[in-house]
Order: structure tokens, then sequence, then C-alpha cells
């Protein structure tokens, strides 16, 4: 990666942290267009070992208002959704897992618009961790399906519910990936020399993250997810 290629996904992972620390999510939906444009074979695992000190610094931030029942039942289907992924990853080659970013961001996050408001039971919960599950693993996002089961609940509730299904997720994708031979040496060095980045737009959140809540935010996370789908589809 060149000084400005570098520099660019450096800036792009600070302000991305800032938004998914502010937000609850939005992080996969900006950098991986930008990643997937610079260098593709760093997809997944980048976004994967970037998120994993993002969602737990989220969850702790605001652990009094996880809410467990939905973390339970999105951690089985998440579970589940995790080998189909691995599947998908193999089997198709960096332009298709391109287009398979971009389209599934941007039909997921259109859903999630449209959608009436609704209370998740189990099974659609079950349902969401299954279908993240199968996206995260392979191409890193995972937010759209969240964003669909809570986007009409209060803003500390999404963001710490979504950062602990997030946490746990993106740890069973990685061990998948990496006992499968995915992760490569390059992408672990990548994403450990942006983690200063991380950290600096995680922190700048705080200032930031109570002040967003109700429609304000449901329409900032969802409208992240249609513009950065777009663009890796326009891209690929």
């Amino acid at each position: 990666m060149t000084v400005l290629a570098f520099s660019i996904v450096a800036i792009t992972v600070l302000l991305s942290a800032f938004v998914q620390g502010s937000t609850g999510m939005g992080f996969a939906m900006i950098v991986a267009p930008v990643v997937s444009f610079i260098d593709p074979s760093l997809i997944p695992v980048m976004l994967l070992v970037l998120m994993i000190p993002l969602n737990f610094y989220v969850a702790v931030r605001e652990k009094e208002h996880i809410h467990r029942h939905g973390v339970k039942w999105i951690s089985v289907g998440r579970f589940a959704g995790t080998f189909l992924g691995l599947w998908i990853l193999i089997i198709v080659n960096l332009h298709q897992l391109a287009l398979l970013i971009g389209w599934s961001t941007l039909v997921a996050a259109i859903i999630a618009l449209l959608a009436p408001k609704f209370t998740p039971n189990r099974s659609a919960l079950a349902a969401v961790g299954l279908i993240t599950g199968v996206t995260e693993t392979s191409t890193g996002i995972g937010g759209p399906p969240y964003a669909l089961a809570y986007q009409h609940s209060p803003g500390p509730e999404l963001r710490s519910t979504v950062a602990v299904c997030f946490f746990v997720g993106e740890v069973i994708s990685l061990i998948v990936l990496a006992v499968s031979g995915q992760v490569t040496g390059s992408a672990l060095l990548s994403s450990a020399a942006l983690v200063p980045f991380l950290v600096i737009g995680s922190f700048l959140s705080r200032y930031v993250h109570h002040r967003l809540d109700g429609p304000v935010l449901r329409y900032i996370v969802l409208g992240f997810a249609i513009i950065s789908g777009a663009l890796v589809i326009v891209q690929a």
C-alpha cells in the first residue's frame, strides 16, 4: 500500500470510528468501499480486526442499555451464518466480492428504510444474526441487518446492543477465517498500523454520541449504508 493509499484509508478509519462510536454503526459501510477500491484482498479481515476493539469500547461505554435477549438470539443465528459466509468468500473472486459488498449493503439498507415500525421476536432476531453471519464473514459488513432490527430502538440501546452483537460475531468470524487460512500477515499488519486512527475516532465520539437519538439517528445510519453500497457497486 502506497503512502497516499494508506493516508486515505487512515483518514477513513478515523472518521468511520467516530461515526460508529456516535451512531452505533457505519464503520464497515464507510471503510469497506474505500478499502475494496484500494486493496480488496484486505477485506474482510481488516474490517473484522479493527471493529473488535471499536465495538468493545462502545459496548462497555453504554453497557447498562444492552438488550440481552436480542444479543442471545442474534448470536445463535450469527454462528450458523458464519460458515455460509466462509463458503461464499472461498468461491467468489475479488470482483464478485466487491459487487456482493455493494448490493448486500444497498438492498438491506433500503429494506430497513422502508420497513414499518416493529418489535422483532426471537425468530426475527435469529434471522438477523444468520444474515449478518453470511454478509460480515464474506464482506466485513454486517450493520444493515442490525439497523433493520433496532432502527426504532432508543439510541443507547441500539449502540450498545449492536456493539455486543458485532463484537461476538467478529470474534467468531475471525476465528473461523483464521482456521481456514483466510487471515494473512499483510492484513494483520495493515490493521495494526491503523489502530491509532481507530482510537482517535472512537475517543472523539464520546463527545457526540449522547446527542444522537430517535429518527435523526435512524436516518443517518441508513443513509450511510445506502450511499456506501451504491459507491462500491459503481466502483465494481
